[in-house]
Protein backbone atom coordinates (compact mmCIF):
# COMPACT_ATOMS: atom_id res chain seq x y z
CA UNK A 1 0.00 0.00 0.00
CA UNK A 2 0.83 3.68 -1.08
CA UNK A 3 0.73 4.43 2.83
CA UNK A 4 3.45 2.47 3.55
CA UNK A 5 5.77 3.25 0.94
CA UNK A 6 8.99 4.73 2.21
CA UNK A 7 8.51 7.94 -0.46
CA UNK A 8 5.10 8.34 0.77
CA UNK A 9 6.40 8.07 4.57
CA UNK A 10 9.42 10.33 3.60
CA UNK A 11 7.21 12.89 1.94
CA UNK A 12 4.23 13.17 4.33
CA UNK A 13 6.73 13.48 7.67
CA UNK A 14 8.31 16.28 5.79
CA UNK A 15 5.28 17.92 4.89
CA UNK A 16 3.80 17.52 8.49
CA UNK A 17 7.10 18.70 9.65
CA UNK A 18 7.37 21.81 7.49
CA UNK A 19 3.34 22.88 8.42
CA UNK A 20 4.05 22.20 12.09
CA UNK A 21 7.28 24.47 11.52
CA UNK A 22 5.74 27.26 10.06
CA UNK A 23 2.51 27.30 12.52
CA UNK A 24 5.75 27.59 15.30
CA UNK A 25 6.54 30.32 13.71
CA UNK A 26 3.09 31.88 12.48
CA UNK A 27 4.19 34.69 14.70
CA UNK A 28 7.33 35.55 12.95
CA UNK A 29 5.99 36.40 9.84
CA UNK A 30 8.28 33.64 8.26
CA UNK A 31 7.80 32.12 5.23
CA UNK A 32 8.33 29.26 2.75
CA UNK A 33 12.30 28.77 2.71
CA UNK A 34 13.25 31.30 5.45
CA UNK A 35 13.33 29.17 8.48
CA UNK A 36 15.86 26.63 6.92
CA UNK A 37 17.93 29.37 5.65
CA UNK A 38 18.23 31.60 8.76
CA UNK A 39 18.99 27.97 10.83
CA UNK A 40 21.69 27.23 7.72
CA UNK A 41 23.31 31.38 8.57
CA UNK A 42 22.97 30.78 12.14
CA UNK A 43 25.84 28.32 11.83
CA UNK A 44 27.11 29.62 8.20
CA UNK A 45 27.12 33.88 8.54
CA UNK A 46 29.18 34.92 5.75
CA UNK A 47 27.90 32.21 3.44
CA UNK A 48 27.28 33.14 -0.33
CA UNK A 49 24.70 32.15 -2.07
CA UNK A 50 26.06 29.29 -3.88
CA UNK A 51 26.94 27.54 -0.63
CA UNK A 52 23.52 28.46 0.98
CA UNK A 53 21.32 27.28 -2.19
CA UNK A 54 23.35 23.94 -1.96
CA UNK A 55 23.04 23.52 1.80
CA UNK A 56 19.42 24.43 1.93
CA UNK A 57 18.67 22.33 -1.32
CA UNK A 58 17.19 25.55 -3.17
CA UNK A 59 17.65 26.49 -6.59
CA UNK A 60 19.67 29.72 -7.31
CA UNK A 61 16.16 31.62 -8.40
CA UNK A 62 14.16 30.37 -5.93
CA UNK A 63 16.64 31.57 -2.89
CA UNK A 64 17.45 34.60 -4.59
CA UNK A 65 13.48 35.48 -4.37
CA UNK A 66 13.65 34.03 -0.70
CA UNK A 67 16.79 36.50 0.45
CA UNK A 68 14.93 39.48 -1.31
CA UNK A 69 12.24 39.14 0.68
CA UNK A 70 14.36 38.45 4.00
CA UNK A 71 16.66 41.31 2.81
CA UNK A 72 13.18 43.65 2.84
CA UNK A 73 12.41 42.23 6.31
CA UNK A 74 16.01 43.24 7.32
CA UNK A 75 17.09 39.72 8.80
CA UNK A 76 19.98 39.46 6.48
CA UNK A 77 22.87 41.99 5.06
CA UNK A 78 24.36 41.04 1.32
CA UNK A 79 27.95 42.33 1.66
CA UNK A 80 30.82 41.73 -0.53
CA UNK A 81 33.87 40.50 0.35
CA UNK A 82 37.87 41.24 -0.65
CA UNK A 83 36.74 43.26 -3.39
CA UNK A 84 34.97 40.38 -5.24
CA UNK A 85 31.64 42.55 -6.42
CA UNK A 86 30.44 38.95 -8.53
CA UNK A 87 29.73 37.00 -5.30
CA UNK A 88 27.78 38.49 -2.14
CA UNK A 89 27.72 37.09 0.92
CA UNK A 90 24.56 36.89 3.33
CA UNK A 91 24.98 37.62 7.11
CA UNK A 92 22.50 37.96 9.67
CA UNK A 93 21.42 40.99 11.32
CA UNK A 94 20.69 41.41 15.15
CA UNK A 95 16.77 40.48 13.92
CA UNK A 96 18.19 38.11 11.87
CA UNK A 97 19.67 36.21 14.06
CA UNK A 98 17.32 36.36 17.15
CA UNK A 99 14.98 34.80 14.37
CA UNK A 100 17.01 32.06 13.50
CA UNK A 101 17.35 30.69 17.39
CA UNK A 102 13.81 31.00 17.64
CA UNK A 103 14.05 28.78 14.05
CA UNK A 104 16.82 26.40 15.76
CA UNK A 105 14.24 26.08 19.16
CA UNK A 106 11.21 25.38 16.84
CA UNK A 107 13.35 22.47 14.62
CA UNK A 108 14.26 20.37 18.30
CA UNK A 109 10.85 20.90 20.21
CA UNK A 110 9.54 19.24 16.44
CA UNK A 111 12.53 16.85 17.09
CA UNK A 112 11.50 16.17 20.37
CA UNK A 113 8.16 15.23 19.23
CA UNK A 114 8.87 13.06 16.18
CA UNK A 115 10.92 10.96 18.03
CA UNK A 116 8.48 10.50 21.33
CA UNK A 117 8.34 6.87 22.60
CA UNK A 118 11.67 6.15 20.48
CA UNK A 119 14.92 4.86 22.47
CA UNK A 120 18.16 6.60 22.23
CA UNK A 121 19.50 4.10 20.22
CA UNK A 122 16.43 3.51 17.67
CA UNK A 123 16.78 7.19 16.83
CA UNK A 124 20.51 6.87 16.38
CA UNK A 125 20.15 3.90 14.14
CA UNK A 126 17.13 5.45 12.21
CA UNK A 127 19.50 8.93 11.68
CA UNK A 128 22.04 6.66 10.27
CA UNK A 129 19.93 4.66 7.80
CA UNK A 130 18.41 7.92 6.62
CA UNK A 131 21.62 9.76 5.99
CA UNK A 132 23.04 6.90 3.80
CA UNK A 133 19.46 7.00 2.29
CA UNK A 134 20.33 10.65 1.56
CA UNK A 135 23.51 9.98 0.05
CA UNK A 136 22.57 7.44 -2.26
CA UNK A 137 20.63 9.19 -3.69
CA UNK A 138 22.11 12.29 -3.80
CA UNK A 139 25.72 10.98 -5.41
CA UNK A 140 23.11 9.90 -8.59
CA UNK A 141 21.47 12.88 -8.94
CA UNK A 142 22.06 14.26 -12.28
Amino acid sequence: RMEESFHYLLMASQSVLHKRLLAKLRDTGLTIGQPKVLEYLAGHDGASQIEIARACHIEAATLTSVLNRMEEKELIQRRTLHGNRRTFYIFLTPQGAELAGQVTQAFEQLETEAFTGISPARREAFLAVLDLVYHNLAERNG
